[in-house]
C-alpha cells in the first residue's frame, strides 16, 4: 500500500514553491512541483505594508496551489506552508495570512531566520554529496541565510537584510546600469555584514555551496553556454560586464539567461561578488537542495512519528 501524499509549501520573498512527496525507503521522493514567481519583496511599501496588487498576486498563486493540493487528494494534516522574510516584516502579515487561509485552507507558519536557516542546510545535507565543512549561502528576494556546519551539526547561521528582489529595487531599477550601482550594492552587503563577516571566517570551511534563486539563475546560464557550473570571481566578473553593456533592463542580450529571472539577475551578480570579495570565497557549486526540501524533510518526519 503507497505511503500518503504530503506536501510542503515555502512562501519566499521571491517565489512561491510547493513539493508534493511520499515517502519511499526512508526519504521523500518528490512526485510533482509547482513554483511561481511572485515577488512578493516588490510590494513592500514605504510604511511597511504590502500592496494590494502583490499581495493579490500571492493569493493568485495559492488559489492554484489549492488546485493542485485537491487534484493530488493531499490530506489536510499532511501539508504545511511556510513563509520568510517579507511576512516576518510587513506590517500588514496578518491580514495576507487570513485572506490566505480562505484560499488555501491551510494556515501559514511566519518563521524566524535563523529556523530558516536551519531548514535551509537541513535541504542541503540531504540532497547534496559533500564532506567536511560547509558554508552555505541562501541568497533569497530579501534575505540572505549563511550557515557553517559539518554533516548534519550546525556550527554557525544568521539570516540577514539582503536580497535580490530589494537589492534590485534598491540599486538596480533604472537603465543603463552602471559600476556605481554594483559599488553600493556591495557596499550594502559590507553594512549587513557586519560583525558576521568575521566570525564567518574566523569558522572559516572547506567548501561554499549556494542555495535558491540568485546561485540557480547563474548555474542554468553557464549551463545553457556548456561552460563549467562552479561560479568564481572571474564568472561573476564576465557576467557583471555583460550586464553593464545592455542598454535596458530586460538584460535580452544575455545569451542563456532565462526571461523569468532576468528581473532580478543583475542584484543576484552583485550581491554574489560582494560576498566573493568580503568573505574570500574562490569557488561556489549550487546545493541540490534548500529551504524546500528542508520543510519538505521535516513534514515527512513529522507524519512518520504520527
Amino acid at each position: 500500500m503507497p505511503t500518503p501524499a504530503y506536501a510542503a509549501i515555502t512562501l519566499g520573498s521571491n517565489s512561491f514553491n510547493m513539493l508534493i512527496a511520499r515517502t519511499q525507503g526512508d526519504r521523500p521522493q518528490v512526485i510533482a512541483k509547482y513554483k511561481r514567481k511572485v515577488r512578493l519583496a516588490e510590494g513592500i511599501a514605504p510604511d511597511g505594508r504590502l500592496s494590494q496588487v502583490v499581495m493579490q498576486r500571492g493569493l493568485d498563486c495559492l488559489a492554484m496551489f489549492a488546485q493542485m493540493l485537491a487534484e493530488h487528494k493531499i490530506a489536510a494534516d499532511n501539508v504545511a506552508v511556510i513563509a520568510t522574510a517579507t511576512l516576518r516584516c510587513i506590517s500588514n502579515a496578518d491580514d495576507f495570512c487570513r485572506h490566505a487561509l480562505s484560499v488555501l485552507g491551510h494556515p501559514i507558519e511566519i518563521i524566524t531566520g535563523l529556523r530558516e536557516a536551519e531548514l535551509i542546510y537541513q535541504g542541503m545535507v540531504t540532497t547534496t554529496c559533500g564532506d567536511g565543512r560547509r558554508l552555505v549561502i541562501d541568497i533569497g528576494g530579501a534575505s540572505t541565510e549563511f550557515i557553517v556546519g559539518d554533516g548534519h551539526e550546525l556550527l554557525f547561521k544568521t539570516s540577514l537584510p539582503i536580497g535580490c528582489v530589494t537589492f534590485n529595487q534598491q540599486f538596480f531599477s533604472s537603465a543603463p546600469l552602471q559600476q556605481l550601482d554594483f559599488d553600493d550594492a556591495r557596499q550594502q552587503v559590507l553594512l549587513s555584514l557586519g560583525e558576521q563577516r568575521q566570525a564567518l571566517r574566523r569558522l572559516g570551511w572547506q567548501c561554499v555551496v549556494g542555495a535558491s534563486g540568485a546561485v540557480q539563475s547563474v548555474v542554468e546560464l553557464l549551463l545553457h553556454r556548456r561552460q563549467a557550473e562552479t561560479i568564481t570571481p572571474q564568472v561573476l566578473e564576465c557576467l557583471k560586464q555583460e550586464i553593464l553593456n545592455q542598454s535596458d533592463l530586460s538584460l535580452s542580450g544575455i545569451r542563456g539567461l532565462c526571461p523569468e529571472r532576468a528581473p532580478t539577475f543583475a542584484a543576484g551578480v552583485a550581491i554574489l561578488s560582494a560576498l566573493f570579495e568580503l568573505l574570500g570565497i574562490e569557488k561556489l557549486s549550487l546545493s541540490g537542495g534548500a529551504l524546500r526540501e528542508g520543510v519538505l524533510h521535516m513534514l515527512a518526519s513529522r507524519i512518520d512519528r504520527s
